[in-house]
């Protein structure tokens, strides 16, 4: 049976080297013939240059990454992944490159280098303009961590222009929405500020009546202890707040950032209550920390004032340096990214390339040339064992021809 098997194979490929060299002169001409049109037209057809311009992202202060402290993670990872791999959102590169396709940047270079005259393309809809310079476009983020823009052109100094006008655009678009989200920071931590000073305002005046009204009351140690204790308590909480705020004004309600944000700031509220109500478990059998309502009155009178009074300060120590930044992120008007490498007009064409056209000739004919060979070898057999359903055949194929010819 294996025998069989083999003698079968054996045969069939003994028939189709058979078939080859009958058909040989054919496939010669056929493929010589195809060769060189694809060939010839890779030589003469419009050349095309393509300029690459590669830009890092700039180093800058990250508002956001200074409430949450995932800037001192983010630098030990690569420049171009390490945010994501910890938030899974898109990285400052992924922004640049939806920046680059929007259809603001997209409409200004169609409109600036007139592309529906370069293409010329002046009667098509616009929207095939669109596609059309989308195709001359690729932007890819390396592993280095870099942006590559990329655009291809008949002209290889108009190929260079735009590639660095896309920088340019970049940075001018990128700098305007920056300085967008930044005033709406500064106008959140303004609020929050101006809100801190009139309390430690107010607190103040609130001692300064209750000293010249009771004098000076001696605070235990205890209870100093406890009164330092839940300001920074109330510091971590108030931090908590203003990063969840900024989380979720940046990214939306929903988003699972803002969930664990909100989560983390309603667990510290949660144990503050606590704290202040003596139902803390982990304080049962500790008197360190005495609850505020077990104190007596004129004292506790004063620690409200004096927390009070410590919580506003530590707030301040926090939110006076924030709200600096603030402001000054919204007056930056740095560059967006780095130009690693400037494009320039380049010599050699990019396409059409000669080599790959000439091996697309040569293998495309090729494989076309040995289906003709079988197609005629079996047209050729059938004409010579049944005459009656070739003729019908080609009478068919005729028709068919003849038909399409006439529509």
């Amino acid at each position: 049976m294996s025998q069989e098997k083999e003698s079968t194979i054996g045969n069939t490929f003994i028939e189709f080297l058979l078939v080859l060299v009958k058909y040989r002169k054919f496939l010669v001409i056929f493929v010589t013939l195809i060769t060189v049109t694809t060939t010839t037209y890779s030589i003469i057809a419009p050349k095309w240059y393509k300029a690459t311009v590669s830009v890092f992202p700039s180093e800058k202060t990250d508002f956001l990454s200074a409430l949450t402290g995932l800037s001192g993670l983010a630098r030990n990872l690569s420049t171009a992944r390490g945010l994501s791999a910890l938030t899974g959102e898109p990285t400052e590169l992924d922004k640049y490159v939806a920046i680059l396709k929007s259809a603001t940047i997209t409409d200004d270079v169609i409109q600036k280098f007139d592309l529906r005259r370069v293409y010329k393309m002046e009667d098509e809809y616009y929207e095939d303009v669109v596609r059309k310079w989308q195709k001359n476009l690729q932007l890819n983020i390396e592993d280095e961590g870099n942006l590559t823009i990329t655009v291809f052109d008949r002209d290889p100094q108009r190929a260079a222009n735009i590639a660095n006008y896309l920088v340019e655009k970049l940075n001018e678009v990128n700098t305007r929405l920056n300085i967008t989200n930044a005033k709406a920071n500064r106008e959140f931590v303004e609020k929050r500020y101006q809100q801190n000073l009139e309390d430690i305002q107010r607190l103040e005046e609130d001692m300064k009546l209750f000293q010249q009204r009771y004098g000076v009351v001696a605070v235990p140690e205890q209870l100093e202890a406890t009164v330092k204790s839940m300001a920074e308590i109330y510091l971590d909480m108030y931090k908590k707040e203003i990063e969840y705020n900024v989380i979720k004004q940046n990214y939306g309600e929903d988003h699972p950032l803002t969930k664990l944000s909100k989560l983390n700031y309603d667990e510290l509220k949660k144990k503050i209550d606590q704290l202040n109500y003596g139902t803390d478990i982990s304080l049962k059998d500790t008197k360190l920390l005495i609850p505020f309502k077990e104190a007596p009155q004129l004292s506790n009178e004063y620690l409200k004032i004096y927390r009070n009074l410590e919580i506003q300060y530590k707030i301040l120590e926090f939110i006076q340096p924030l709200y600096e930044q603030a402001k000054v992120e919204e007056v930056r008007n740095t560059p967006s990214v780095l130009v690693l490498d400037k494009a320039g007009p380049p010599e050699k064409k990019a396409k059409p390339r000669i080599r790959v056209y000439f091996l697309l000739g040569f293998v495309g004919s090729l494989i076309v040339g040995i289906f003709i060979s079988f197609l005629l070898e079996l047209f050729s057999r059938l004409k010579a064992t049944d005459p009656e359903r070739y003729n019908y055949l080609v009478s068919w194929l005729r028709i068919g021809i003849f038909r399409k010819i006439i529509h």
